[in-house]
Order: structure tokens, then C-alpha cells, then sequence
């Protein structure tokens, strides 16, 4: 019988850290965007949705960039499901990540397993980590939960042994969503059940990707005769599979530069998607119809893709790429799910093995790993396990709870009144982040914060922003307000809220701030830098202590105001605040950076290079960001970039890619 279990995986890693306090207003840095022209060209089904409510911000998640890059033994909770074949590795607090997929009898891992725990900058919200099966949902990227705690029980399954149920309230689009995972009696298949669900009376856009991590010395093999190629010059075009440019792109190290196939799976055909190596042996998804997409990704072999993946993983220990398994062709599109609707499939994943090495004509290749597969599970036996877990098991009372993911969820449902069978949203889970939203819900007033120190959270979706709009007007319920209705695009009335605020605040540097990016946003740089010096300086004569709270207050903020002075050339001001930092601060890399940057503004180019001799590392280096090349041409021109810093994603003139 299937057994799960509690255990505790220790693995070499970095602390995700705490969340960045200032609340994320900025257009999101996304690099998956299109020019106008290829917009125009698309399918108008694709371009629809690619055009259907793409995100703009992050709120009202925060931005997880608290993290570092010295590592240490960590203890993370993990749930083991086991049978007598397979033995399955989650990670409730890590977004519940699959860590392992290990096939016992041939005693393989199916997926590239990290052997480190190294957060980097590729979610949405900053935090993320390479590794294993990860359950995108939100929009254009990876989940805003990727290095989040969900909820997570035992249910029964429709075999009537043990499932682990994940579930959680993503908050970028309102929506709840579980997955349910079980695998059946002596099967090679571990079952996975999605649901997401719209409550809401409005239609919603919704986004999934199952991103699945294999080793890179793999060909990746579908049903596919064309793809659609989306490389970091954020072009999208079609492309024959598996030949292009004269070079077999289903192996991953035949590409050059990073990018993105997102495969033209024919309609009826199965949808499935295999990772083999040389021998015919390794990896492959499949599921239900309504998850349509497949793709893979590839860092490939230039020096920018090498130097990322040493840069998530530890040198020496192998590459990766992903295959991935989508709800619309590419990850640029949002699919409309209606009111009070939901969107249910199945996936399966498993050992794989081909009579010879997946070589040979390409429909000749797709035909034997699809009758392998069909073999090891035919496609009706999957449509099957998908009806009887949905009609069954997929609304049962969870029952031994087995991790706590947020609150959120449960304020939703004492606002609403909503009932959602299966993804119980307890009171219990109430914590310090929701209590003033609690109140503001009792009571239609928003408390004033009991004791110094950052604004907790702003809720912005419509609902909460009118009770902040009809609460007493005090300083803390006006600067929330003022968040709220930036987030919706009233931009004038949000600086408004933050002006009426600063007249009775007893702490003005978080209302200055905003108005500082506001300013940045309208175009008005010199006052934004006189509001950044004037909010760091109320910060510094605020903070009561070196405690973390306010370290990360003070790094958060005293990054934004030195770039923000330099940007209108105010270099005395951004060392003041610089030198104001705290000395830990200043010696992480990103501050390392910072002060390279600082450096060359002063003139003195000999100690901005001498900082590119010592060394740094950038922890939160964003996807895509080219700003350490920038840097380097302006300190050393001419001069070939650093290996140790050379990030590039984008193939520039160079072919090939």
C-alpha cells in the first residue's frame, strides 16, 4: 500500500530571508514580453490571449529578496509518498516543489535533482530555486509561491489508499487551487489532480505551468512537428521541430543561448512530453486534455546559460533544462476561466524506456515513445483516473493536516462566505498579517499599528479598497489606500491618500517613499530624489534597532534612494545614505554593486574595477538584467566581461542561438 510520511531533507543552502517591507509599485520586470510587430503576426486565438489582463504588478504579494549566498546545512520539512515502485519527495514549504521522483526498481532519479537549496531572482516576487516539479500558477513566470509555505493533508484516494493534498489562495488573481497527489498500488505513475477555481462573480485569468527539471543530457521528445521560439531579444516565431538552423533542438546543449519551445502539439493527438538519454531510458508527462501546452527550456551552452546554471546549482554536479506542461500554447497567454467556474486535468508522471536510443526519423521517434507509453499507461486509463479523483475525492474533507500554508485564504472566505469543498481555509490560520484586515472587515476601521516599524501588507483587490475608502481617515488606513488605488491605475488619487497622510503620520518614510516612486513614475527624477533623501533620513532617526525588521527596511530603502540620486547626479547625497547603511548590508554583493556604482559616478574608476577584482555576487541578479555588463563597459571599455560575471541571456547579432 501506498504510504505517506513526514521526514526532514537536509541539503547545503541559503535562507530565503525576509521579505522586502516596501510594497512592490513598480511595473513588473518581466522578460517575457513581445514588440508590438511580433504581436501582430500571431494567431488571433494566441494573440487574445496574450493580450487577456497580463500582469502588471506583483501586489499584494511582497518581494522575497532577503536572501544571500552562503550556504549552510538546512532542515526543510519534506512529505514522502511511497509505494513499492516509486518514492515521491515534496516540499510543502517550498511551494510544494517535488524534490524527487525516484523509480525504485531501476533505482533512477527521473528528475534533475538540486543538490543545493540556492533562492535566485526568477520568481515573480523574487525568491525561487531550481529543481524537480514546480506548480506555476498567477501569470508569466514563476509563482509568487514558490518558496511559500502551502497547506497540505492526507485525503483518500480513488483507490481508496493515501493522497497528499496541496492547496493555497494565490493572491495575484483571487483564486484558490489544490493538487492532489497519490500514487495508486504498484504503480510506475505518480497521479497528480489539479484544480483551480474562480468563486468570483467576473470571469479571471488564469495561468499554469508544471515546470519539470531533468537532467540536460537528455533529447527531449513530443509530438511535435513545429515550435514556437521565444528568445530573450523577446521575439516569438515558429520554428520546425526538431531541426532549426541546420541543429537538432530537442537536445539542450545544441543551443547556444537560453531559450523558450513552446511545442505545436497537434489537436487529438496525446498530450505527453519525455526527457530520454542515450540509452532510452528516462522521463515522461502526460495528461489530460485540457493542459495542452508543452514546452522546453534550455540554458544551452554559451558562457551566459553555463555561468546561470553553476549560478542555481553547485559547480561540477551537471546541468538542467525543463519540461513543461501548460494550460494555453505559451507562457505569454492567460486563459479566461468564467464566474464561479474551475479548471480540473491530470497528470502523470513516470519511467520511460524506448527499445534503442531516440535516434532516427522524427515521426519514427514520437510514434515508439508514444506506444511505449501507451503500453505503460494507455491515454483512456488516465481520462479514467481523472473522473473517478474528480468525482470522488477531489471536494473530500481533508483530514491528518500535515503542513499550514498562509492565512489569506481564510480571510477570503470570512469576507465572502464562500464554501469550497475539499480546500478548508480554517480561522486557525489567521496570523499577525491578516489581524488588521480583520478588523477593518469587523469593524470598518483599519487600526493603527500598535508599536515603530514598517506597514504590514496591502490588500488591493477591489472589495478591500472600497472598505478602505470608507474607514476613518488616518494616517495608516490612507496610506494603504493610497497603495490600493495605485494598484488599480488611479494614480492621482493614490498620491492624494499618501499627501492627506503625511499630515498626522507619526512616521512619514513609508508614505514618502511612495510618493518618491510616484514621482519616478511621472517623470519628476529631481523631486523623487529629494523624497528618497527626505524618507531615508526619517527612516534612519525611526528605526529603533539592528533587529532584522528594520535591516531589511533600511536595505530596501536605501537601495531605491542611492539610485535614485545617482540618477539625477547627486552623488554626495547617495554616499550619505550609503554611509548610513548598515555595515552588513554594505558588504553583500548587491550593495557591492551598488557601491561599484557610486564609485564611477565619484570619478574614481581605479577602486569601482578594484571592486570587480575582489569579487561580489549579486544574490537577487534578476533574469534578463544586463546591469553588471552596463557597469563593466563604463569602469573597463573595451575589455572582454568577466567570466565570473557574465550573465547574458540575449544572443545579440551572434547566429545560431
Amino acid at each position: 500500500m501506498t504510504e505517506i510520511r513526514r521526514e526532514v531533507l537536509t541539503l547545503p543552502g541559503a535562507p530565503v530571508g525576509p521579505v522586502n517591507p516596501l510594497p512592490p509599485m513598480r511595473p513588473l520586470d518581466e522578460t517575457h514580453e513581445l514588440d508590438e510587430r511580433t504581436r501582430a503576426g500571431l494567431p488571433l486565438d494566441m494573440a487574445r490571449q496574450v493580450g487577456y489582463r497580463p500582469l502588471r504588478s506583483v501586489l499584494p504579494e511582497r518581494i522575497r529578496d532577503g536572501y544571500g549566498r552562503a550556504r549552510a546545512p538546512l532542515d526543510l520539512d519534506a512529505i514522502v509518498i511511497e509505494n513499492e515502485r516509486l518514492r515521491v519527495t515534496v516540499l510543502p514549504g517550498l511551494g510544494g516543489r517535488v524534490a524527487s521522483l525516484f523509480h525504485k526498481p531501476s533505482e533512477r532519479e527521473l528528475l534533475y535533482r538540486n543538490p543545493v537549496l540556492q533562492p535566485a531572482n526568477f520568481a515573480l516576487n523574487g525568491a525561487w530555486f531550481s529543481g524537480g516539479i514546480e506548480w506555476n500558477i498567477g501569470a508569466t513566470g514563476h509563482t509568487t509561491l514558490s518558496c511559500a509555505p502551502l497547506h497540505a493533508a492526507r485525503v483518500t484516494a480513488p483507490d481508496g489508499g493515501e493522497m497528499l493534498r496541496l492547496w493555497e489562495w494565490e493572491r495575484l488573481r483571487d483564486l484558490p487551487f489544490q493538487v492532489d497527489l497519490w500514487l495508486p498500488a504498484d504503480s510506475d505513475f505518480l497521479y497528480v489532480g489539479v484544480r483551480v477555481r474562480n468563486p468570483h462573480e467576473k470571469p479571471a485569468p488564469v495561468y499554469w505551468w508544471s515546470n519539470i527539471a531533468v537532467p540536460e543530457d537528455r533529447r527531449v521528445v513530443v509530438p511535435a512537428a513545429e515550435a514556437w521560439h521565444f528568445g530573450y531579444e523577446r521575439t516569438l516565431r515558429t520554428v520546425p521541430v526538431p531541426d532549426h538552423d541546420g541543429v537538432d533542438r530537442t537536445r539542450p546543449l545544441n543551443s547556444t543561448y537560453p531559450a523558450d519551445y513552446f511545442y505545436e502539439v497537434p489537436d487529438g493527438r496525446r498530450r505527453w512530453i519525455a526527457a530520454l538519454d542515450d540509452t532510452g531510458h528516462g522521463l515522461v508527462q502526460t495528461s489530460t486534455d485540457l493542459l495542452r501546452g508543452r514546452k522546453l527550456f534550455v540554458w544551452g551552452s554559451g558562457p551566459g546559460g553555463r555561468r546561470w546554471q553553476e549560478w542555481l546549482t553547485e559547480p561540477g554536479t551537471g546541468g538542467y533544462a525543463e519540461i513543461q506542461a501548460g494550460l494555453a500554447r505559451t507562457q505569454l497567454e492567460h486563459v479566461r476561466l468564467e464566474a464561479e467556474g474551475e479548471f480540473s486535468w491530470l497528470e502523470a508522471y513516470g519511467p520511460l524506456s524506448t527499445s534503442h536510443e531516440p535516434t532516427g526519423e522524427w515521426s519514427a521517434v514520437t510514434d515508439e515513445v508514444e506506444r511505449r507509453l501507451a503500453e505503460a499507461l494507455p491515454r483512456a486509463d488516465v481520462d479514467a483516473a481523472h473522473e473517478a479523483w474528480l468525482t470522488t475525492c477531489a471536494d473530500a474533507d481533508p483530514g491528518d493536516r500535515l503542513a499550514v500554508g498562509s492565512g489569506w485564504g481564510a480571510l477570503e472566505l470570512l469576507r465572502t462566505g464562500w464554501k469550497l469543498p475539499g480546500t478548508p481555509f480554517d480561522e486557525s490560520t489567521l496570523g499577525e498579517a491578516q489581524a488588521p484586515w480583520r478588523e477593518l472587515l469587523d469593524s470598518g476601521d483599519f487600526p493603527e499599528q500598535r508599536r515603530v516599524g514598517p506597514p504590514g501588507p496591502t490588500l488591493v483587490a477591489p472589495a478591500w479598497r472600497d472598505m478602505l475608502e470608507t474607514a476613518p481617515a488616518r494616517p495608516l488606513s490612507e496610506y494603504h489606500l493610497g497603495v490600493a488605488q495605485w494598484h488599480a491605475g488611479d494614480r492621482a488619487q493614490a498620491v492624494r491618500s499618501w499627501e492627506r497622510a503625511l499630515e498626522l503620520a507619526p512616521s512619514e518614510w513609508p508614505l514618502l517613499r511612495c510618493l518618491a516612486v510616484a514621482d519616478e513614475e511621472g517623470g519628476h527624477p529631481e523631486r523623487a530624489a529629494d523624497r528618497y533623501a527626505a524618507a531615508f533620513d526619517d527612516l534612519c532617526a525611526e528605526r529603533r534597532h539592528d533587529g532584522e525588521m528594520w535591516v531589511a527596511a533600511t536595505a530596501a530603502l536605501g537601495r531605491e534612494a542611492v539610485t535614485a540620486l545617482l540618477a539625477v547626479g547627486r552623488v554626495e547625497a547617495a554616499r550619505s545614505v550609503w554611509a548610513r547603511l548598515h555595515e552588513s548590508t554594505r558588504g553583500e554583493g548587491r550593495f557591492r554593486l551598488l557601491e561599484a556604482q557610486l564609485l564611477a559616478a565619484e570619478g574614481d574608476m581605479t577602486a569601482a574595477r578594484a571592486a570587480f577584482d575582489a569579487g561580489f555576487e549579486v544574490a537577487d541578479l534578476r533574469e534578463g538584467a544586463e546591469s553588471i555588463g552596463e557597469l563593466w563597459e563604463t569602469v573597463a571599455p573595451g575589455e572582454p566581461l568577466p567570466a565570473r560575471h557574465d550573465f547574458r541571456m540575449r544572443p545579440g547579432a551572434q547566429e545560431g542561438a
